[in-house]
């Protein structure tokens, strides 16, 4: 193999400043171009491709401790925004906790377990899966989502993986009484209070709202106010919505994710940590002693968030068995492995 292409960024224990990639001009975006490598593709021995983004890490006082690219400017986190979600429909006055609660934030992987539960969370407000805006899907996980079309089945909102999600926010409209047909709109009662969460959580403005790909709302934030939304979530105390959200996203992590992904593994490895990842490579990660990370892959390949998270944690001094799992990216050649997909920093 050869070695890692050398990132200028400095890592942490370096004599240079610790935060790199600042704009010069506060909201400017910096080219993808000036990003560093944060994770290469080696295929025999050679180099074949790279991946720029940007990621920052947390002190357990909240302060960056160190970073690589842009952090500063907004990103659009996708999926690892559930959190703040799934804490609006608590404020929202919906009761729900342990499977269902950690089910309402998450990108599941449509597993028998996952739809049923969904089917459940709907039928207990009233509800069916007519309600849902979600697209018509196949499961997340591509294991799943072969035995789902080989049994004669065909794409379907329920087994959507944001269905968990959507169930909750109809469930807590049904709940107060507030529109079903538009739960979705930027300016519905619901939507409101998942923007006043993410601005609270994060620490800073949203900056830009788009449409995810589950049809929802889609707030900005910076990766640094991602990773402080996530610390906020941890620390938060007890009985509080972000912390009720987070012990059940850690109580139930296969609701969270599902039995092949790695915040799954993750959550169950090192316990008291909160994970979620996103679409176009967005991971969010928070330990339970404050400190925290977020980080995004500029060309979206969600192939790299194992191997560059792993790194992460190790340097920030973590070593158990399961970053080694969460590391191991390979390339196969003739169905042999020929290489892997490497962090680079």
């Amino acid at each position: 193999m050869t070695s890692p292409t050398p990132i200028p960024e400095p890592i942490p224990g370096s004599a240079a400043t610790p935060v790199s990639g600042a704009s010069p001009v506060p909201g400017a975006v910096v080219p993808l171009a000036a990003h560093p490598v944060l994770a290469e593709v080696v295929r025999s021995g050679f180099v074949e491709g790279r991946h720029r983004g940007s990621l920052v890490v947390l002190a357990a006082d909240g302060s960056v401790d160190w970073a690589l690219g842009e952090v500063t400017t907004p990103v659009f986190p996708r999926s690892t925004n559930k959190p703040m979600q799934a804490a609006a429909v608590l404020r929202a006055g919906l009761d729900l906790s342990g499977e269902r609660l950690a089910l309402a934030a998450a990108s599941h992987s449509g597993e028998p377990f996952h739809l049923a539960l969904v089917r459940t969370m709907l039928a207990e407000h009233g509800l069916t899966a007519d309600h849902l805006q979600t697209p018509a899907d196949l499961p997340l996980d591509p294991e799943e989502a072969e035995a789902y079309l080989a049994s004669g089945r065909a794409r379907d909102r329920l087994t959507m993986n944001c269905s968990g999600k959507h169930a909750a926010m109809l469930a807590a409209c049904a709940l107060n009484g507030w529109p079903l047909a538009s739960y979705l709109d930027q300016d519905h009662p619901l939507q409101q209070l998942v923007a006043e969460g993410v601005r609270t959580a994060g620490g800073e403005d949203v900056a830009h709202i788009g449409t995810d790909g589950c049809g929802a709302p889609l707030l900005s934030l910076s990766l640094t106010g991602l990773a402080r939304a996530f610390r906020h979530f941890v620390l938060a105390a007890p009985g509080t919505p972000e912390r009720r959200v987070a012990d059940a996203m850690r109580a139930h992590p296969e609701f969270v994710a599902g039995t092949r992904r790695p915040d799954t593994w993750l959550m169950q490895a090192l316990p008291g940590t909160l994970a979620k990842m996103g679409a176009e490579a967005v991971q969010a990660l928070a330990l339970p002693d404050g400190r925290a990370l977020a980080f995004k892959i500029d060309d979206g390949a969600t192939r790299t968030l194992g191997p560059v998270l792993a790194r992460t944690l190790r340097l920030m001094g973590l070593d158990q068995p399961v970053l080694s799992r969460l590391e191991d990216a390979p390339l196969l050649g003739g169905g042999a492995r020929v290489g892997e997909i490497r962090a680079s920093f």
